[in-house]
């Protein structure tokens, strides 16, 4: 009996244990994305944060030419030759005893599918603004995801090096256009050429920078000063000094005052100010995030349709989902990498986990949950590998996909919950790819395959005698020209492209049989088995409508 109680209290002592170790191991966890539109510097600015983190040497440029060194985010072929990011990335690596987990998205608005499924794994987000351009239509959409899912926000503004606006105009268009209180943390000395380093509002200290002699590519020197030290500098104008107390004594007087409890609301968004191109403001930026961002908390999970639960990160087992499944990221490889979010526990490689699908085609058959041995696990740095022994909460996990996996699929030690479903967007452009070389069929068939499980465009096989499919439908045609791009370089198979006049795409749900759709229209059924009508003009959604009473037409899914 004493033996009996003794090892009781060993397992609860060690259930205790962990449970300590995971909740100090979470704590130091930060995971974000960084939105923007396109060009505004938000790659640029995840590079830095490597730079001063020590994860490499010298920064490289977005824009930098061929010879010269190309971001680390962006590993894919296409996007070091074209200079923009195509697809999310996730790295993970240590600044300042904070264990960064940074998720770089894409920018542009034809990969805005990808971002949106990236933003739930993320506990907050950098929203990267221009100082020339202000707010921007992509910066508008992503911030509207951010702010349905209650993710906090911190906004740089990006570019004081640069001729641009007014900071106070900057924040009122801020709060315009979003709908959101700003709060400025940092106040620019200076603009453009006379753009000299920062206020920082918080600590009353002034943060001025002198450029290094390796441009952007290293740290930039940051002095310390007080603001009545200020005055005495000489490399100051005395024009930029009275601009800058002016505008100072306005925000100090008539500014929203920051708070922890409504930023972590989502009500409220810090502001800072900077430059990455120059590491102007950059480092102290990087410090305030790690400071004022939160780390992994409670996530809902849904048991049964009508029942909803939270889970602790600290007190549930091991669970996550997949919300990227990417293809062929190392080339010697040859495999496909499913990318999870740890919710809650600890991650051990060789874990036997409960697998439960979302896919429609397996819940057909009662194939939804199976137990699968997470035996090869990785995290990512510039598409690099490296092995994975332990996981906690908030960390991002590529787990080598045996096919089993897909988009919105949960795993975890305990089973019987299963995480909110991912949004899955309508078509905006259609086309049919043929592959030029008719034996290159088998070879275009399994790279289609591929790319289908991926989910950044979906395959469609059409409902029609008279229009042949597959056809490939996806939210911007540049996800075309990657899709052949990649089938080319990673498949060896050159395909043509025939544009379809297809506009728009719209979800049936409910009894279809019988459905009476109009002549210009098309049916078709993705991977899941779930139909959609595509459509040129919105004049035959609402004809379609009328005619079928009993079928709901959904402008998005989730998966």
């Amino acid at each position: 009996m004493y033996t009996f109680r003794l090892r009781l209290h060993l397992k609860k002592e060690t259930m205790t244990n962990d449970r300590s170790q995971i909740q100090g191991e979470l704590e130091k966890r930060r995971t974000f994305a960084v939105i923007s539109h396109p060009d505004a510097g938000k790659t640029t600015l995840t590079e830095k944060l490597l730079l001063y983190a020590g994860m490499i040497r010298t920064a490289g440029m977005v824009h930098a030419r061929k010879q010269q060194k190309s971001t680390s985010s962006d590993w894919m072929q296409m996007e070091q030759e074209r200079g923009i990011s195509i697809t999310a990335s996730a790295m993970q690596f240590v600044y300042k005893d904070v264990v960064i987990n940074v998720l770089d998205t894409p920018g542009h608005q034809d990969f805005s599918e990808d971002t949106y499924r990236t933003l739930t794994a993320a506990d907050s987000a950098v929203m990267v603004i221009d100082a020339g351009k202000g707010v921007e239509p992509q910066t508008r959409k992503l911030f509207r995801v951010c702010s349905m899912r209650g993710i906090p926000i911190l906004t740089f503004i990006n570019k004081l090096d640069l001729p641009g606006r007014e900071p106070l105009d900057l924040l009122s268009e801020l709060e315009e256009a979003l709908g959101i209180r700003s709060a400025p943390l940092f106040w620019p000395i200076g603009q453009g050429e006379d753009f000299q380093g920062v206020y920082d509002l918080r600590k009353d200290r002034v943060l001025l920078f002198t450029r290094s002699e390796h441009g952007g590519a290293a740290a930039a020197h940051m002095e310390v000063c007080s603001k009545a030290e200020l005055k005495d500098r000489k490399d100051l104008e005395p024009e930029t000094l009275e601009q800058f107390e002016e505008s100072l004594e306005l925000i100090q007087e008539a500014g929203n005052p920051f708070t922890t409890e409504e930023f972590l609301a989502g009500k409220l968004t810090p502001v800072f100010f900077g430059s990455a191109l120059i590491n102007f403001g950059i480092e102290p930026f990087f410090d305030a995030f790690a400071e004022l961002a939160p780390y992994p908390s409670k996530r809902k999970v849904l048991i049964s349709k009508n029942e909803e639960s939270a889970i602790d990160p600290a007190e549930e087992p091991f669970s996550g989902y997949v919300f990227k499944v990417q293809a062929n990221m190392d080339l010697k490889h040859r495999d496909s990498m499913a990318f999870l979010r740890v919710c809650s526990g600890k991650f051990e490689r060789d874990l036997v986990v409960k697998h439960e699908s979302h896919q429609e085609e397996q819940l057909r058959k009662g194939q939804t949950k199976k137990d699968i041995r997470l035996s090869r696990s990785h995290n990512m740095f510039g598409g690099e590998r490296q092995t994975v022994d332990a996981a906690y909460p908030g960390d991002i996990v590529g787990v080598v996909n045996p096919g089993v996996f897909a988009i919105g699929d949960t795993v975890s030690l305990r089973g019987g919950y299963h995480y909110p479903p991912l949004p899955k967007f309508p078509p905006e452009v259609v086309c049919r790819l043929r592959p030029t070389d008719a034996l290159k069929r088998k070879a275009f068939e399994k790279g289609m395959k591929q790319f289908r499980n991926e989910g950044a465009v979906l395959i469609l096989e059409t409902l029609s005698t008279t229009v042949q499919g597959p056809l490939v439908a996806a939210v911007g045609p540049l996800q075309f020209e990657v899709l052949q791009f990649r089938l080319e370089s990673e498949y060896g198979v050159k395909t043509e492209r025939e544009t379809m006049s297809y506009r728009h795409g719209v979800w049936l749900i409910g009894d279809i049989d019988g459905f009476d759709k109009p002549s210009g229209a098309l049916l078709a059924e993705d991977r899941d088995g779930q139909r959609i009508m595509l459509y040129t003009s919105a004049w035959e959604k609402d004809h379609a409508a009328e005619r079928n009473p009993n079928v709901t037409f959904a402008e998005f899914l989730s998966l």
